[in-house]
């Protein structure tokens, strides 16, 4: 009984040294759901130090901080525990479900992945209130508004929406915004007049305090629905010059440059139906305020002649929204398919303009054909009561042609039944006997396209064996594929600091590990032989040139200071191309 009880003893503590000796690597954010106008912190964790850290691309949305790296190394009752951080602060770029992505990093020669962690971007929240932060500052000092011309249109009357930015003149924006978000209008037929190329500056007031102001754009809006409807709001990335208590070697303040998410928020408008009362029985949804005729380019002509008749309405409204009246004509006036036109100028005030459909008439017989007057209904939204419009009476005068049969001459007048002339070459051009070839294709059994795809494989199977026994050859060169993999990993690095050449951070960072690399993969060498006194003594045992050993001893230290000092772009530069040059020294000097 004893025995068994040790063993069980025994059996807990080795698990729990093994459990101690595992490699933990996870990511970590400050909260899964958040505001657009909110920040987000990831943190990726290790208890182990590692080599070629990657982050993920963060789809969705901007890096605004980091990468910062911290350190914990502590002993508590004999025991170490180590800790290493890599934090990121990033902003939405627009909002929905995003994914952030799995980062890597190398832990004695293992390859490690967080789990990715899924994040909820919903619209501007409420933030706390602190007067010496600047994005809460530059959040007081601008702001967007979606100005309505009318909450409470009736149906199809056109409103506007004036999107105005203002700007305190505690705060400036000296760079251009960016739109994240855009409304949809779903109820509604809108316009969207956009004033980018207006720079125009306006002085007036917000909430009672003196403000400038431009204007973005105007969208007019036609409701289609009745009640309650959404706008849904315009959202920006504006970057904001905020006056900050720091000041330069002369005493002037320096300015902090933050970028803001600002929304217009939802406006919600009350649209109401047109009313019943008095509504005409062919009211086809006109509203606003209009001219309407009806007219002809002739009124006398022969038979089997043509002519135009135009249907005409112009003014102020929901032009592009109705349907115009149709036509009554008597049978014996063959009439087309109309040509419907619009000459339409969408304005600040709305649509005004013409719509125009225009009928090619032929008479087939000879007579006097009156065409009726045709009558046009709409809302007037000033007079808040329906209008109609009847055009004047037209009599088509039909000099020569045919006389109508007798049995028909009166269904001709009344419009009732149609008779039509139809010559016999009326329908020539249509085709009514067609030249078809007989297909015969080929057989695939046997000709040159089978033989092809059946001997390819079995030429191909040599040249697999051969491809096969050179990539076991490589796999069992361990190595080499060691130094393969790192001197691999040192190019990336290396052109990784090119392309983030302009990010002071990034672009160090990058280089230091493009060096680390290198040598890794030249002198074969671990990490923890990475001391600058133990770089110099391996080089010279290389016998490296010692002017070539300094400069890449002091591009390590320009790595470490940069990251802690200001850099100039001609600094970056020099260190790239000093880099570039004393790694290809170093090569042509180690063989």
């Amino acid at each position: 009984m004893k025995l068994k009880n040790f063993i069980y003893i025994v059996f807990f503590v080795l698990s729990c040294g093994i459990t101690q000796a595992q490699v933990q690597f996870e990511a970590k954010v400050s909260k899964k759901k958040l505001g657009i106008n909110e920040r987000l912190r990831v943190d990726f964790i290790m208890n182990q130090d590692g080599d070629n850290f990657n982050p993920p691309s963060f789809e969705g949305f901007r890096v605004v901080g980091g990468p910062n790296q911290s350190i914990s190394n502590s002993y508590i009752n004999g025991k170490r525990s180590y800790s290493k951080t890599y934090s990121y602060f990033l902003s939405p770029k627009s909002k929905g479900k995003f994914k952030i992505n799995q980062a890597t990093i190398e832990i004695e020669g293992e390859i490690y992945k967080t789990l990715p962690i899924y994040v909820v971007i919903t619209s501007a929240v409420d933030k706390p209130k602190d007067e010496n932060d600047a994005d809460y500052v530059a959040s007081e000092n601008v702001h967007l508004v979606a100005e309505l011309s009318n909450s409470n249109p009736y149906l199809n009357e056109a409103i506007t929406v004036v999107y105005k930015l203002y700007v305190s003149h505690n705060v400036s924006i000296t760079r251009s915004w960016r739109e994240i978000d855009s409304p949809k209008y779903a109820d509604f037929w809108s316009q969207t007049i956009d004033n980018r190329g207006d720079s125009k500056i306006y002085e007036g007031t917000y909430k009672g305090e003196d403000y400038r102001y431009v204007i973005l754009r105007r969208t007019v809006l036609y409701p289609q629905k009745t009640g309650k409807l959404n706008i849904e709001p315009l959202t920006l990335d504006v970057p904001i010059d905020v006056m900050s208590n720091r000041r330069d070697i002369f005493g002037r303040r320096l300015m902090s440059h933050v970028n803001k998410t600002i929304s217009a928020g939802n406006r919600i408008i009350t649209v109401k139906p047109l009313p019943t009362i008095g509504r005409p029985d062919k009211f086809t949804g006109a509203v606003g305020d209009f001219q309407f005729r009806v007219e002809t380019n002739k009124t006398t002509l022969n038979a089997n002649e043509s002519l135009e008749l135009k249907v005409t309405v112009t003014g102020k409204g929901n032009l592009k929204l109705f349907d115009l009246p149709s036509l009554n004509l008597p049978s014996s006036l063959e009439v087309y398919e109309p040509i419907h036109d619009n000459q339409i100028n969408t304005t600040f005030d709305g649509m005004q303009g013409t719509v125009t459909e225009t009928y090619t008439v032929v008479p087939q017989f000879k007579g006097n054909y009156p065409i009726r007057p045709i009558s046009f209904s709409y809302f007037d939204v000033v007079s808040k009561t329906y209008k109609t419009i009847s055009s004047k009476e037209i009599i088509i005068n039909v000099e020569k042609g045919p006389k109508p049969k007798q049995s028909n001459s009166e269904n001709d007048i009344s419009g009732s039944n149609k008779s039509t002339t139809v010559s016999i070459d009326q329908f020539k051009y249509i085709k009514l006997e067609g030249k078809l070839e007989p297909v015969n294709p080929a057989p695939f059994f046997k000709s040159s396209l089978f033989w092809y795809l059946l001997g390819t494989p079995f030429l191909l199977i040599p040249l697999f064996i051969i491809a096969g026994k050179e990539r076991n050859k490589r796999l069992n060169d361990v190595e080499g594929n060691k130094l393969r993999k790192s001197n691999k990993l040192a190019k990336k690095y290396l052109s990784d600091a090119k392309k983030n050449i302009t990010d002071k951070a990034t672009f160090y960072e990058a280089l230091e590990r493009a060096l680390h690399n290198y040598l890794k993969a030249k002198l074969n060498i671990e990490t923890t032989e990475f001391s600058k006194e133990r770089i110099s003594e391996l080089l010279s045992d290389k016998k490296v040139a010692g002017v070539i050993i300094d400069d890449f001893i002091s591009i390590l230290k320009s790595c470490e200071f940069a990251r802690y000092t200001p850099t100039s772009n001609v600094s970056i530069n020099e260190d790239y191309n000093k880099a570039v040059n004393v790694i290809a020294s170093i090569d042509k000097q180690i063989r």
